[in-house]
């Protein structure tokens, strides 16, 4: 299974595949660890598989996007807080411990041994009969770095309570969202020409994320897992400088490594930080785990576990590139919903290799006019704002070969139709719409508008773009462009809202003067 199952309607998929849909009521699982790149994705595959799901959260939003989340029983709860995790445990046959705290500050490691802790021990006191846990690969005789050693000893930490723990242990992640792959993502798109520390050269045994999945949801099923630690990896050994020469074949880019001696891993974090989006507090430690060779060493996965087919490395990126562009733009929907009162009028963030740029405001109208007034852009009737950049983009792009200015649009948004350079992906009627860029560009587009109910006659219009740039073109395209993108955007949000409030016979007036106002709404 892809790793997007969970993001689209998973009932009805579980349906129509002719699959057992029907929870088995006494094998109830709790996953600590649900909002976390793993979690979101294991907990779809559990429920496929026909698992009572309960999900432990610090906080209600974390998840609130998923589509999963009428399938599930969520409780508030935090591993640091054993008076939280009791209840959480009752009627529980199996625990998934996927908590990390990397990122959090220097302790993270104490965090994290002091959660595997009560965790533990609430499963003890609960009679839960498994833990299943996904640490770091690495010779523990090693000299490994903090991170690693974290990952194992919290393997250990668990182990100590005395529930039979079923640890496995991975190197580099592929799937679009995982920290190391964004780091090979990040690093290879923006740097034709790398100066390379010796880390680089490092020998690793990647794994994609469909089979780690897989390896976690036929431990259930495997009795023999419990009590073991199994080293799970794809065939493929490479270094760190081959896997993003994989990645940069698979995106069609050439990049060059040169080797440098003098580069620590403190001074790579700080060098990190300058190209991607991670913050030094979460590059170091990543920078520090890539000095340790991690190899598998035993045979146990594929013993116990023959039915997984892994994945080689370059079909794996395939996949991770596939299925990182629907699984952003599906996730950033959901998000979206997020009140208004939390989030700040505009925003951009860099994730998962997409640019994201949200704007929101509150309109004084229902939602139903302020949908009818974005139904209605495109077209003979124009844009917005500056309706005048529209065409001229339309024009360079008919230049260049592209698609230029298709005009022609109907009354009604349908999904796969055009409208100008634009191709309508998704369509919620009354509620949401997503445009997909077709015009020339080095990398690739989508523009989205959804409307948000706040009470019968206010609404939340939330516009947002995203780019996915391809290369350092891609990149320097998004930036020297952003501040006529950001008049854009700014004049489109403002216009919308400015007619969907404006009183219909007001508006009626304004059109008998000015026949063009259609080309402003």
């Amino acid at each position: 299974m892809n790793e997007h199952l969970g993001r689209h309607c998973l009932s009805t998929r579980l349906e129509e595949s002719g699959q057992n849909v029907h929870p088995k009521e006494d094998r109830l699982i709790l996953v600590a660890g649900a909002t976390g790149y793993v979690g979101g994705r294991l907990v779809p595959r559990l429920l496929q598989a026909g698992y009572r799901v309960r999900c432990l959260r610090r906080t209600p939003g974390n998840i609130q996007h998923e589509p999963w989340l009428p399938l599930v029983e969520c409780v508030e709860g935090d591993v640091l807080r054993p008076e939280t995790l009791r209840p959480a445990m009752e009627g529980v046959v199996a625990v998934y411990y996927l908590v990390h705290s990397m990122g959090s500050g220097r302790n993270f490691a104490e965090q994290d041994l002091a959660g595997a802790r009560e965790c533990a021990t609430a499963a003890k006191v609960g009679g839960v009969r498994r833990i299943i846990y996904l640490g770091g690969l690495g010779d523990p005789g090693a000299k490994l770095s903090a991170h690693l050693r974290s990952r194992q000893q919290t393997g250990t930490a668990l182990r100590d309570a005395g529930v039979p723990v079923t640890e496995f242990r991975a190197a580099v992640i592929i799937g679009s969202g995982s920290l190391s792959f964004e780091l090979i993502r990040y690093l290879s798109e923006r740097l034709p020409v790398m100066i390379c520390p010796r880390w680089v050269y490092t020998r690793i045994q990647p794994i994609a994320i469909q089979n780690v999945i897989d390896y976690l949801v036929a431990a259930l099923q495997q009795p023999e897992s419990a009590g073991r630690i199994i080293e799970i990896g794809a065939e493929d050994v490479l270094s760190y400088g081959g896997l993003m020469k994989t990645y940069a074949s698979v995106r069609g880019l050439k990049r060059y490594l040169l080797p440098v001696p003098f580069l620590t891993p403190r001074l790579s974090s700080y060098w990190v930080r300058l190209v991607t989006p991670f913050s030094v507090s979460l590059a170091r430690p990543l920078i520090e785990g890539l000095r340790n060779e991690v190899i598998v060493r035993d045979n146990a996965a594929r013993e116990i576990f023959p039915e997984v087919q892994l994945l080689d490395c370059k079909t794996a990126v395939e996949v991770a590139l596939a299925d990182g562009e629907a699984k952003q733009l599906v996730e950033s929907l959901g998000r979206s919903a997020i009140p208004s009162s939390q989030q700040p009028s505009v925003t951009m963030r860099t994730e998962e290799g997409m640019i994201v740029e949200r704007r929101r405001r509150s309109v004084n109208a229902s939602v139903d006019k302020v949908y009818s007034i974005i139904a209605k852009m495109g077209g003979e009737r124009g844009w917005p704002a500056l309706n005048w950049a529209w065409q001229l983009r339309g024009w360079i792009d008919h230049v260049l070969g592209g698609v230029g200015m298709r005009r022609a649009r109907g009354d009604t948004l349908r999904i796969g139709e055009t409208l100008d350079f634009w191709r309508i992906e998704a369509v919620e009627a009354g509620r949401s719409i997503r445009l997909r860029a077709e015009m020339k560009l080095p990398g690739k587009g989508w523009l989205q508008f959804q409307v948000e109910p706040q009470s019968a006659m206010r609404s939340e219009l939330i516009q947002t773009a995203l780019f996915e740039p391809k290369g350092v073109a891609g990149v320097l395209y998004w930036f020297f462009l952003y501040p006529v993108h950001r008049l854009i955007f700014s004049g489109m949000i403002q216009r919308i809202a400015e007619a969907a409030e404006a009183p219909v016979v007001v508006l009626e007036r304004r059109k008998d003067k000015d026949p063009a106002i259609d080309h402003r709404l």
